[in-house]
């Protein structure tokens, strides 16, 4: 099959190339940002604007609902929407241009890896969690300001509202357990240190789960976009638009239900584990900070109370905690202190608030 029926395949129909000016004007403009944004990597400038300015860059027709820009790695070129504008074509080309940076092909051209995501001879596996990271970090590159969104019924912050704004919010959940340097070095490089890192913390099993979990989401979400273009093209009228909107509703409850269900166990699968390896009354302090903190990354629903209740029991078991460090006893002893009488009450209250609403 030809490149050319390989992008009508995605829908991608080229219009022009993209003049040699504004190639090597995107090339350093995202060229700076990434050197900039990413100290660690140690990216050299003149040698990443050179690859990056080498990168085919064309004028194409892209399909609503898509990316505005889209590299291509069969050919190792990149696409732009038509109608953009030259700082819309930088801001959209860092994202590709990572994709760029991240791909490993064997001696044939065949794609072996792209960041987090493996490529074998059956499917893809993790690129729902490579897309976030991507993304999460091209927002990074972009400068872009954190806000609160709304999808799906969810209520979440993140950096990216426009684009996978539900994966980049899971991500940087995952990214606060197990830190962000080593999700940057996987993504740009593909090492297994993120995968690694997170396991340690939260169980290799969980890891898996919460990796298909992303590729489910990501799944749902382009099969939401393709049902609402159907939706909106003219032959989509009467019984058909009504059948095609009701499986539009399906897949939003879908992707809630496995965002809530994803972010219970990046939360529940890392405390719970740390809980045990709690020693002394500085790994206390420092545990109830980082589970306090944890509010400012997730995602909420009207009547999702998942996370209080995990919270209130954590501030418990952590009290017990701190008298079984100060009278030096393995003991699980039960506490009467004022803290703990008063996570009992919060606990009784949201348990009777659920009864009524049942």
């Amino acid at each position: 099959m030809s490149i050319e029926s390989d992008l009508r395949k995605d829908g991608i129909t080229v219009v022009a190339p993209l003049d040699t000016l504004n190639v090597n004007t995107i090339a350093r403009d995202v060229a700076e940002k990434l050197c900039k944004a990413f100290p660690n990597q140690h990216f050299i400038f003149q040698n990443l604007f050179i690859a990056l300015s080498r990168i085919p860059m064309y004028i194409a027709d892209i399909p609503e609902g898509f990316a505005e820009a889209t590299y291509f790695y069969k050919n190792s070129s990149m696409y732009f929407k038509q109608g953009l504008k030259l700082d819309e074509m930088e801001i959209f080309a860092v994202h590709e241009f990572i994709h760029y940076l991240q791909e490993i092909k064997d001696k044939k051209g065949r794609l072996l890896r792209l960041g987090l995501c493996d490529f074998d001879d059956i499917k893809a596996c993790g690129m729902g969690l490579n897309e976030g990271a991507v993304q999460l970090m091209a927002s990074k590159a972009n400068n872009s300001e954190e806000e609160i969104v709304k999808y799906y019924g969810i209520s979440l912050p993140t950096t990216s509202p426009s684009y996978y704004p539900v994966l980049c919010n899971l991500v940087k959940q995952m990214a606060y357990v197990a830190g962000e340097e080593s999700l940057y070095d996987s993504t740009f490089y593909g090492s297994d240190k993120f995968k690694e890192t997170f396991s340690n913390l939260c169980g290799l099993d969980n890891f898996l789960k919460i990796q298909s979990n992303l590729d489910k989401i990501m799944e749902t979400e382009e099969k939401a976009i393709k049902l609402n273009n159907k939706l909106m093209s003219d032959n989509c009228e009467g019984m058909k638009a009504q059948k095609v909107a009701k499986k539009i509703e399906k897949c939003k409850d879908k992707i809630k239900n496995l965002f809530f269900e994803t972010q219970n166990l990046i939360y529940s699968s890392y405390f719970n584990m740390q809980f045990s390896k709690i020693s002394t009354t500085a790994d206390i302090d420092e545990y109830r900070l980082k589970l306090y903190n944890y509010k400012n990354y997730m995602g909420i629903s009207d009547n999702y109370s998942n996370f209080n209740e995990f919270y209130i029991n954590k501030m418990m078991d952590l009290d017990n905690k701190y008298e079984n460090i100060m009278n030096n006893t393995d003991l699980a002893v039960v506490s009467h202190s004022k803290i703990a009488r008063f996570f009992r009450k919060i606990r009784s209250i949201l348990s009777a608030t659920v009864e009524l609403k049942k």
